[in-house]
């Protein structure tokens, strides 16, 4: 695949949910299947171990099958797709790398290191590390609300400026003044935020989202995508829509079961409906929606977001 720069970066890129077994190992098949049906649904590319693939439960030896598996898939199917090679140790999330760049992503996530809070010093040193291992891949720093370290606007154009590798960031955007602050970044790198608030980012500058909304209805996203371009108000009006579903019926569920993100994540796959056989189970030992409050989601999510199932 071709290696992708910032301004090729774009549009809505749907998270590969990784397909668990009742005994708790990666289902082979159901994933080619997935990447067939987000290939179908034609959004602009999709991304490998965020969150909702469990990067953290993978043994190495499964990372390097799954991935296999993506890339044969992604590019029979000519489908943009990045890899990402999070870690909680630094050293394997490189390996990772160096081991991911044979199969030529379009890009690769990678994340800061996540024992200890790194200074920027050590950020900076992480970062050409993990260059060097790229080998002129482009780098996507992806830098989550949970991190422990969260680079502040003031400290992103020195990292983009030292590391011209990192060509793309995923944020947790902000208000007015977050994206007034990020102006220089937005104008030069390809900055990515939450799926739900696509609308707001696109208009202040961001070039799209590693979309929770495509967890829903991977189709239905790239509708609103394509709709925010050609009209930014109605857009913002269908983002309200959603906002308020995620948050009156999905938030509340998670925080009384205390479920992840992740858990969400599968959750709206499977009230989509778009991959039959998709359980919304996690891998040990985390917790997942039970079925029947993953159907009353879907029904919910039919009523009043009906433009994503069309």
């Amino acid at each position: 695949m071709k290696p992708l720069r910032a301004a090729a970066i774009r549009g809505n890129w749907a998270t590969l949910l990784l397909p668990v077994r009742p005994d708790d190992a990666i289902d082979e098949d159901l994933l080619r299947e997935e990447i067939r049906q987000l290939r179908a649904a034609g959004v602009n590319g999709v991304y490998t171990n965020g969150s909702a693939g469990e990067f953290y439960t993978q043994t190495e030896a499964e990372f390097d099958r799954l991935h296999a598996i993506v890339a044969e898939e992604c590019e029979r199917l000519q489908l943009p797709f990045q890899i990402g090679v999070a870690h909680s140790s630094p050293q394997i999330s490189r390996e990772r790398l160096a081991r991911a760049r044979g199969l030529a992503p379009s890009a690769v996530q990678v994340i800061l290191p996540d024992w200890f809070p790194p200074s920027l010093a050590e950020v900076h040193r992480f970062l050409e590390g993990m260059a060097q291992a790229a080998g002129g891949i482009p780098l996507v720093l992806y830098n989550p609300p949970h991190a422990k370290r969260r680079l502040e606007p003031a400290e992103w154009p020195e990292v983009v400026s030292r590391h011209p590798c990192v060509q793309g960031a995923k944020l947790p955007g902000g208000d007015e003044a977050w994206y007034t602050a990020m102006r220089p970044i937005l104008a030069g790198i390809s900055v990515f935020i939450p799926g739900h608030f696509l609308a707001t980012g696109l208009v202040h500058g961001a070039r799209g989202a590693y979309s929770n909304v495509a967890c829903l209805s991977p189709a239905g996203a790239q509708h609103w995508y394509d709709l925010c371009l050609r009209d930014p108000e109605r857009g913002l009006a269908l983002q309200e829509r959603i906002v308020r579903f995620l948050f009156d019926s999905v938030v509340p569920f998670a925080r009384e079961r205390q479920l992840s993100n992740m858990a969400c994540d599968k959750a709206l796959a499977v009230a989509g409906g778009w991959l039959p056989g998709l359980s919304p189970r996690l891998r040990w030992p985390y917790a997942s929606f039970p079925d029947e409050e993953c159907r009353r989601l879907g029904e919910l999510a039919r009523s009043g977001l009906p433009e994503l199932f069309r």
